[in-house]
């Protein structure tokens, strides 16, 4: 089942989303003429892990690490599926990367990683946008717009082996399957849950595969994991 969020003329609702339409409690909303896709859910936080694809690493010349390496974006950071992500003007080389993301789907401390798939509500994309240039992983990750998430959330998927790619004006950029994480999600999200308390709707993603690349203004960036679905956002200048 796929779950998504619109924003109506009368706040947001929340509703099973099948073939363009969002099935509430109080009705059916199409999407485009009752409203717009929100992020699918509606974080504490967003806990990225990053270095957990070997082929990465070995293309940025990264130490393979002993444990997940994890940098913590804010809620401000979220956009929604097709809304366009300004270009900084404090940067000069915006990066794109198209990661697997876990929603969090009850409050949740300490899991092992058998009991994580009864913690998780489902999976979605997310855009690690990151600002190369600048010093420091908050500096670099953790801008507003720096984590389009969408376009929905994906609730009956193993996420052990899921293909993905992403396009860059319909030019193919990266592809790769989950299969290659060097820490599964299972093991990240329990891995987390000894350091955080996860709240309902908080986003754990699991990293990129090789091939992050810049972006400019005008660019449209298409990140499918399949059987989840495509997250799309153009770059605009702000």
């Amino acid at each position: 089942m796929r779950i998504a969020r619109l924003l109506t003329d009368h706040g947001p609702v929340t509703g099973e989303y099948v073939d363009g339409v969002v099935h509430a409690d109080d009705g059916q909303y199409v999407v485009g003429r009752d409203g717009r896709l929100l992020p699918p859910c509606d974080p504490t936080a967003l806990y990225c892990v990053g270095r957990n694809y070997a082929a990465t690493n070995d293309q940025m010349d990264y130490d393979r690490p002993e444990e997940p390496d994890f940098f913590i974006k804010p809620p401000a950071a979220l956009l929604a599926h097709e809304q366009d992500i300004p270009y900084p003007p404090f940067t000069d080389e915006l990066t794109y990367a198209g990661e697997l993301a876990a929603v969090i789907g009850k409050r949740c401390h300490d899991l092992d990683p058998a009991d994580v798939p009864d913690a998780v509500r489902g999976y979605t994309v997310l855009n690690d946008v990151d600002a190369l240039d600048q010093q420091g992983r908050t500096a670099r990750k953790a801008f507003d717009g720096s984590g389009p998430l969408g376009p929905w959330i994906e609730t009956d998927v193993d996420p052990t082996s899921i293909d993905m790619y992403t396009d860059i004006n319909d030019e193919r950029r990266q592809s790769a399957n989950t299969s290659e994480m060097l820490f599964g999600p299972h093991e990240v999200v329990a891995y987390l849950s000894e350091r955080f308390t996860f709240r309902p709707g908080d986003v754990v993603a699991f990293g990129s595969p090789a091939n992050p690349g810049t972006v400019a203004p005008g660019d449209t960036i298409e990140i499918t994991y399949e059987g989840v679905g495509t997250l799309r956002n153009s770059v605009v200048e702000p």
